[in-house]
């Protein structure tokens, strides 16, 4: 029997996150198909460390990261680099996950080509190019070009059914997160926190565009606020690099005590300093969907989601970055055990750990109940 040649094209750690677990269930069926990783190298370092946890080695490393790089620039080096590597290899299928300049490049160079593109997380909106930007943009563009969608719930697959795409290509799997999430938690230990033993804290992040400037100052301000008055409730910020939200956390949050800044997490060190946290601050797309694995309540920092499911189920709620919404919610959850107990008891809307299987079923030709009509 030929066996079908899929390539796993992946370009960031998020992307690596979602991805790997496919990797893994896609080589526990060595007759249907000889499995590729290629990696295009968007993001360098971050990208090689989380592949590593997953014990997984690219095949074939396209190496476009540049210092100062743009969009412009992720795009025509994917662009190019993919078209060459279609054009020599003729896959039957290239999957690659979410909504990067990376999967959105690749799935043009698969339009191109004439090869067939598998969309994982297909199907999540904002409705506004903009918002955020460019996610939106490049996983609408994705969504027009894929042969199989394989959407993370039924509320973005029917998104994709409104959009006209053919309901036949649309399958409802569950997030590959859930089951990355479940891999590195039973494989690996807590490492050390700076935070004291037995003491409760929120785990804050904070590096999204759209919130730099004003928003991103008025979030610092309101946990200055929140921690003066709770001494007892620290919080724990692993700061992103970008200068953007380095300059005002340190002017701001500087010299609090209860205000922990270190330095970005590593994906487990992360999902460890997740699975202990009282609650979760953040602005991370990734947050809303891990949190509800693991029990935790979110107040997301944005005014809309692509995720609408976690606020919809209840687990997550939309803060944005506005003072007087962030503090009440904050201190609701603090003083409130009924809310608290409500948001972190949720069923978790985006899966059962399952999804990588299914996805894997699909392109075996053996996962038909898991089309959408199903």
């Amino acid at each position: 029997m030929t066996r079908k040649k899929i390539v796993c094209v992946i370009g960031t750690r998020p992307e690596a996150v979602k991805v790997a677990p496919v990797i893994l269930e896609l080589r526990r069926y060595p007759e249907p198909f000889d499995v590729h990783v290629l990696v295009t190298a968007q993001h360098r370092q971050m990208l090689d460390q989380m592949l590593a946890v997953f014990g997984i080695q690219p095949d074939t490393d396209l190496d476009i990261m540049r210092p100062n790089q743009t969009l412009r620039d992720v795009t025509c080096r994917v662009l190019h680099g993919m078209d060459e590597y279609i054009a020599a290899q003729k896959p039957d299928v290239v999957l690659a996950q979410g909504d990067t300049t990376t999967v959105m490049a690749t799935s043009v160079a698969c339009f191109y080509g004439h090869a067939a593109f598998g969309h994982i997380e297909a199907g999540l909106r904002t409705g506004d190019c903009w918002a955020p930007y460019p996610e939106e943009f490049n996983r609408r563009v994705a969504g027009l070009v894929a042969k199989y969608h394989f959407a993370p719930t039924r509320g973005s697959a029917m998104n994709l059914l409104r959009e006209g795409m053919n309901p036949d290509a649309i399958y409802v799997t569950g997030n590959t997160v859930v089951d990355a999430l479940r891999y590195v938690l039973g494989r690996t230990t807590p490492p050390p926190k700076p935070v004291p033993a037995g003491a409760p804290y929120i785990l804050m992040t904070c590096h999204r565009r759209e919130i730099f400037g004003h928003g991103v100052r008025e979030v610092f301000q309101t946990v200055r606020d929140f921690a003066a008055r709770h001494p007892d409730m620290f919080i724990w910020y692993p700061v992103h690099p970008n200068p953007n939200v380095q300059v005002p956390a340190r002017e701001i949050l500087g010299g609090m005590s209860n205000v922990l800044l270190t330095g970005p997490l590593d994906y487990v060190e992360f999902l460890h300093a997740m699975n202990g946290a009282y609650l979760l601050l953040s602005d991370s797309g990734g947050v809303q969907e891990e949190a509800p694995a693991l029990k935790k309540p979110v107040l997301v920092l944005r005014d809309v989601t692509e995720r609408p499911e976690g606020v919809e189920a209840g687990t997550c709620l939309l803060v944005g970055p506005h003072r007087e919404r962030i503090e009440s919610a904050l201190e609701r959850l603090l003083a409130d055990r009924t809310l608290y107990e409500r948001m972190a008891s949720t069923p978790n809307p985006y899966g059962d750990g399952n999804a990588s299987r299914r996805i894997a079923e699909i392109l075996s030709g053996n996962g038909s109940e898991w089309l959408l009509r199903a």
